[in-house]
């Protein structure tokens, strides 16, 4: 859908929904989730821990590159001086080399990958936590909307007044710690549209019954990341470890090869001994 069929739906939701409730008014808020997220000290100081092990990653992967990189260099420059069965093993220990570091950089960064996962585990809690102060004030304040700012929703023009971001903070703050609203001096807090408004802690049954079932959702959304990394863990080890049997037994190849050509050199060595003794 293109951003003007949706601003043309949005225009025609409002304009429809300001007929049936011409009586009493709409009311309408928005939320900023980006601007919730930084203010979620939890969420920032997670966020910086995840972009250090990021950077980590990266170097890892650059430096698997680099070695497999120059065990391609040293395999050409070497060539013309090696056996076809030595070419042949170099090629196989770059090509196992080569697939450990695809695969790590799919376990970090690929679609299901560490970086994805970690994500999703930092945000998913404080969104269902900002979902069920939505629906607390959406029930108490009466409004008819609420909507997600940094959404698929494009809104061209927002009357800060209608922002109760700060408001779903001060929900929040009752279980989180969150930064205090940036207030400049010429600038009330978004906070100050809420002073004198009594904020009702009543929630119905219906609104009760959903935050019950968005906890339950969430816990399940919990249980099925925290599955799926198990699962990923798993398969990470099993791949390491028949990488590492794969590298054992070409090296052990390697190694009896060698001895073999050994004992042959030694035996050629003995019968023209035993030649010229004759």
């Amino acid at each position: 859908m293109s951003s003007k069929t949706k601003v043309l739906l949005l225009v025609s939701v409002i304009f429809m929904t300001i007929g049936s409730f011409a009586q009493r008014g709409v009311r309408m808020a928005y939320v900023d989730m980006e601007y919730i997220l930084e203010n979620v000290e939890e969420y920032r100081d997670a966020t910086e821990q995840l972009e250090a092990k990021v950077q980590r990653w990266k170097v890892e992967i650059e430096q698997k590159q680099s070695i497999v990189e120059q065990m391609k260099k040293d395999l050409m420059a070497e060539k013309v001086l090696l056996t076809p069965e030595l070419i042949a093993e170099r090629e196989e220990e770059i090509q196992i080399l080569e697939k450990e570091m695809i695969e790590y950089q799919q376990d970090r960064f690929g679609p299901q990958g560490d970086l994805v996962l970690q994500k999703r585990r930092l945000i998913q809690p404080i969104q269902d936590q900002v979902f069920n102060e939505v629906q607390k004030i959406g029930v108490n304040k009466k409004y008819d909307f609420i909507f997600d700012k940094s959404a698929d929703v494009v809104m061209l023009y927002s009357e800060k007044r209608h922002d109760i971001s700060d408001l779903i903070l001060r929900g929040i703050a009752r279980t989180r710690k969150v930064s205090a609203p940036s207030k400049k001096a010429d600038d009330r807090s978004r906070l100050d549209d809420f002073e004198g408004e009594e904020e009702s802690e009543e929630v119905s049954e219906a609104l009760q019954e959903r935050l019950d079932k968005a906890n339950e959702a969430a816990e399940a959304r919990e249980k099925s990341a925290a599955d799926t990394r198990s699962e990923q863990l798993k398969l990470r080890e099993e791949r390491k470890k028949a990488y590492e049997e794969r590298r054992k037994k070409l090296l052990e190849e390697r190694e009896a090869k060698k001895q073999e050509k050994l004992k042959e050199r030694n035996s050629d060595t003995e019968k023209d001994d035993n030649n010229g003794t004759i």
